[in-house]
């Protein structure tokens, strides 16, 4: 155990962003009830992901993480949870093709619930009341009753996650992952494209690859580890009583795992040294993630690092930058510069979405060129740094919303009204996240031949 560190020391520190519930009693016994429930994910995986990522800092993978900006109760329907698992899995293979390195994919999923707010409190004309914080809080509706964060609430996320967790797990193994489904899906996203002709180089390549192991043999059916696949999931550890009830000793390694989901990250609204959140995260051992904005100082970061990592554990602490299309340049070199100088072992990523939030017609955006832009930028810095791009953190959808402006489809301030779905922020939709994959894989493909025009050659004797 870390030292001075209980599942339960956060308490005793100064925290941010926290409900008020009115009933203590009723959230210490829900809280109390939860502890004893079966944890949703197992230490075994937690120390796989750690692994995958470990070689994603090492530049030997490419991270893709992604998923809702916060789910809901509402959507909770098997056919969304498929649509966003398939076109997450498309993004995957044209990255893993184009970079030429295995892709860890890790869902923002089965217990995103919970989401950080600016101001406590949300006025609507003479009436106040508490602004919504995700499902696992309160409802979005505008009324005293939904407003109120309700204990019980925590139990329903739970289960929720375990039923999307089930899910995701029969898809992941069953056969719905089968290589060759993913690809025919992705030829029909490109025939269907009007960037068509940008994206049919690399999928006709892919193609010959499939049909090439296919003539060796190498198909699904003589090996399953073509129709299966290695998903995780993470979220925001924000509300840390569920986050403590689900905190369990690992049996075989005497060591503590949030077992609430692979990956946890602390929000840029959280990350104060002192605070709760960085206190509850520094003492047990899943995959960390910390979100880095403009208000961070390269020094800071190193202390941040130094609570979080002390041990310098590669695949740990992920760094997942979210600046702005216009601030990247600004804040991300000094950064990296701040962690190569200390000699430290992370994941660099970049979020380039809430960074490039804006209004329009009274609806909150994201223009499809600003999240490129900052993509770009992102690669272009590490690039500079000789360091490595190490993944993409996007809010995304498998469905065919209208809440990011841009994109081939051209959605404009006009469209945003047709299908805003989102119960918190704008998610990029399928076709857009599909867009993106394939211009961040131009981007990989890039860095592979620059790497390779660099490599040294060697004599034939």
């Amino acid at each position: 155990m870390k030292k001075g560190w209980t599942p339960d020391s956060w308490r005793s520190k100064p925290i941010e962003q926290v409900p008020v519930y009115p009933d203590l009693d009723a959230l210490a016994a829900l809280e109390k009830r939860i502890a004893t429930y079966p944890p949703l994910v197992f230490a075994g995986e937690a120390r796989k992901l750690k692994k995958s990522l470990a070689k994603v800092a090492a530049g030997e993978s490419f991270l893709l993480q992604g998923g809702d900006c916060a789910e809901s109760f509402a959507e909770h329907q098997a056919d969304n949870i498929r649509d966003f698992f398939r076109v997450f899995l498309q993004m995957a293979v044209a990255l893993t093709y184009a970079g030429a390195v295995p892709v860890v994919k890790v869902g923002r999923i089965a217990g995103q619930f919970a989401k950080p707010r600016s101001s406590g409190m949300e006025r609507q004309g003479e009436v106040e009341l508490p602004s919504y914080r995700g499902d696992i809080i309160n409802g979005i509706e505008f009324d005293p009753a939904s407003r109120t964060p309700d204990p019980n609430r925590i139990e329903m996320a739970y289960r929720q996650s375990a039923a999307t967790l089930n899910l995701l797990r029969a898809f992941a193994t069953g056969g719905y992952a089968n290589l060759e489904n993913v690809h025919r899906w992705m030829l029909g996203f490109v025939k269907d494209s009007p960037q068509a002709h940008r994206y049919e180089q690399l999928a006709n390549k892919i193609t010959e690859s499939l049909d090439f192991m296919r003539a060796c043999g190498i198909d699904p059916e003589s090996h399953p580890e073509m129709r299966t696949t290695d998903f995780y999931t993470s979220h925001e550890a924000l509300l840390l009583g569920f986050e403590q009830a689900m905190t369990r000793v690992d049996s075989t390694s005497g060591d503590w795992y949030a077992t609430s989901g692979h990956m946890i990250w602390i929000g840029d609204r959280t990350r104060q040294l002192d605070h709760a959140h960085v206190e509850f995260a520094r003492g047990i051992k899943n995959p960390i993630g910390l979100k880095c904005g403009p208000s961070l100082k390269p020094d800071d970061l190193i202390r941040l690092i130094d609570i979080l990592n002390p041990e310098d554990e590669p695949g740990r602490l992920t760094l997942i930058g979210r600046f702005g299309a216009d601030k990247v340049q600004d804040h991300l070199p000094q950064l990296i510069r701040a962690v190569k100088r200390e000699g430290r072992n992370v994941v660099w990523s970049c979020d380039p979405m809430h960074g490039n939030t804006i209004t329009l017609n009274r609806y909150k955006t994201r223009p499809f060129e600003s999240i490129l832009r900052e993509v770009e930028t992102f690669f272009l810095v590490h690039r500079a740094e000789g360091t490595h791009p190490g993944g993409i953190h996007i809010e995304m959808t498998g469905k065919n919303v209208t809440e990011c402006t841009g994109g081939a489809r051209a959605i404009s301030a006009e469209d945003l009204s047709d299908r805003y779905h989102t119960h918190c922020d704008p998610r990029l939709n399928a076709d857009q996240a599909l867009e993106l994959a394939f211009l961040v894989a131009e981007l990989l493909k890039h860095d592979r031949q620059e790497q390779a025009g660099r490599a040294p050659v060697m004599a034939i004797v």
